[in-house]
């Protein structure tokens, strides 16, 4: 079972980061943004049964809690503690789930598995350790032609900064290998 070491406010105020003594996933995400799309895993559903929760998202040793701006935090904090301190450490996962989280990228051309790999190598070193300091994180829902989209997930997904000036700076920097590349949030 999970021990919080540690919770920290982020760039958004009404995220909280909980920092993990044990890992949940190994390097697996898990970001929902409602209820429905929290069905299936305990952790989730269970933070989403506590009022003004709107986005759950998590990996490896942290976690990140999203409410609607209504409820205090030093009383929210207090319950969302209790499922993440209930919920199994990261070795019961399955080698299915790490394999079927990287499985959408064995549909695209070899090309383009090459040209995402290069895009993921950029963003894991100048952009990925930044938001996920933050308690969010940046998931690559596809690249089509040269459209690459992305979303934001964790407190990243509902800060407004994201959605401008870190978007921005994310196409700028990968235009410096794909000059035409568009970014898209999705």
């Amino acid at each position: 079972m999970p021990k919080i070491v540690e919770i920290e406010g982020t760039p958004n105020r009404n995220a909280l980061k909980f920092i993990l003594k044990e890992p949940l996933t190994w390097g697996v995400t898990r970001s929902y943004d409602n209820a429905e799309q929290a069905k299936g895993d305990p952790l989730a559903e269970a933070l989403f049964d506590i009022d003004h929760v709107t986005n759950v998202f998590y990996v490896d040793r942290w976690i990140t809690v999203t409410q609607d701006g209504a409820a205090d935090w030093q009383d929210l904090a207090r319950e969302v503690a209790d499922p993440i301190r209930a919920a199994p450490a990261a070795d019961t996962q399955t080698a299915a789930t790490v394999a079927a989280a990287s499985a959408e990228i064995a549909n695209l051309s070899p090309e383009d598995q090459q040209r995402l790999k290069l895009i993921n190598e950029i963003l894991d070193e100048e952009i990925r350790p930044y938001l996920q300091n933050d308690g969010g994180d940046l998931h690559v829902l596809g690249l089509e032609g040269n459209r690459l989209s992305v979303h934001y997930q964790g407190a990243c997904g509902t800060c407004p900064s994201s959605i401008t000036g870190t978007l921005r700076g994310i196409q700028n920097m990968l235009r410096s290998i794909e000059p035409d590349l568009e970014v898209v949030a999705v």
